[in-house]
């Protein structure tokens, strides 16, 4: 039983101050004063990010972001694509519905729906629903494949080796981010920036989604073509063996969630991190499980910094980039 007294506890609550001008870093400053349960987390979520962005380009320092693909449906792709324009991350890990959502929206748009909507209606009309948000058909599979699959030609005609060897060894998905970067322009793009800084980007679940699909169709056409998942994670341990720091933001949970956590744990685990979730732990899973199991698996340090944020991330990230990308100019 943990033993307290009331000297341990001298930190008053203070009300908020609306009459004061001031910016979202003021008012993160306030929520840490303030109290307010989920607001004072916020507040620690920002403090453990910005000690981690401030390290980012000291040699040996590793700073992971993993996220879903849903939120590059939104809005909040603009977080990310700031994050990367900025190096405020030098390891990302995502899901195939990333790549599928950013090439799209690079080339078409998504548009503002509702939750209530008629699914049987949408469908009818080739109108997909992803939450609130309204894709037509031809604003993604359609223009992926229009897009994608001219790529992966181009790709693997630029893949000839020496006879004997294969081209494709050691081609994972860092290396498919980086190639599909190359040929997006649009600053608007998150790939864009992948590849203009060379930030290694993990998706571990790489068939599961519409560019894995184009993936398998160009198989169809090219039986030599592959990618080398191994490769990827070659990429992660040459990272994690020689980092001296590892510091981690993982917005939402499963695989890519998991990824970050599971190379950690072979150095001992991280120094520092930020988990934001919707999930309850009640059942068992990744994406609900708190920072503190991590501990038990040796995957976060006994004594990092860490905060569990539960909330919705297309609100809470927005709050987070206004500072923390403020305070970075």
């Amino acid at each position: 039983m943990a033993d307290y007294s009331r000297d341990d506890f001298d930190l008053p609550v203070e009300d908020y101050d609306f009459s004061a001008a001031g910016d979202v870093s003021s008012l993160i400053d306030q929520m840490g004063r303030a109290g307010g349960f989920t607001a004072t987390k916020l507040a620690r979520a920002r403090d453990i990010l910005r000690e981690a962005i401030d390290k980012v380009d000291q040699d040996g320092v590793l700073n992971w972001i993993s996220f879903p693909a849903c939120l590059c449906a939104t809005g909040t792709r603009g977080f990310f694509i700031e994050a990367l324009k900025r190096k405020a991350f030098n390891v990302v890990i995502t899901t195939c519905g990333t790549l599928d959502h950013d090439i799209a929206r690079t080339y078409r748009d998504y548009f503002h729906g509702d939750f209530d909507l008629d699914d049987v209606a949408l469908g009818e009309e080739g109108l997909n629903r992803l939450g609130n948000v309204v894709i037509p058909n031809d604003c993604y599979g359609e223009i992926l494949e229009q897009v994608v699959l001219p790529w992966l030609e181009e790709i693997e005609a630029g893949r000839s080796t020496a006879s004997g060897t294969n081209p494709w060894l050691g081609f994972g998905s860092v290396e498919l981010c980086w190639a599909m970067g190359d040929r997006i322009e649009d600053e608007s793009s998150l790939l864009h920036w992948i590849a203009k800084h060379r930030i290694p980007m993990v998706v571990p679940g790489l068939t599961d989604g519409s560019v894995g699909s184009q993936l398998f169709m160009h198989r169809q056409r090219n039986p030599n073509f592959m990618v080398d998942v191994l490769a990827d994670e070659q990429v992660l341990s040459d990272l994690t063996w020689t980092a001296k720091e590892s510091h981690g933001l993982m917005v939402g949970g499963g695989i890519s969630k998991h990824h970050v956590i599971w190379w950690n744990q072979f150095r001992g685990g991280m120094d520092s991190a930020v988990s934001i979730t919707t999930a309850a732990e009640h059942d068992g899973s990744l994406s609900g499980a708190r920072l503190r199991e991590a501990v038990s698996w040796g995957k976060i340090r006994p004594q990092a910094p860490q905060v569990v944020v539960e909330g919705e991330a297309s609100v809470l990230l927005p709050l987070l980039g206004a500072d923390l990308f403020n305070h970075a100019d």
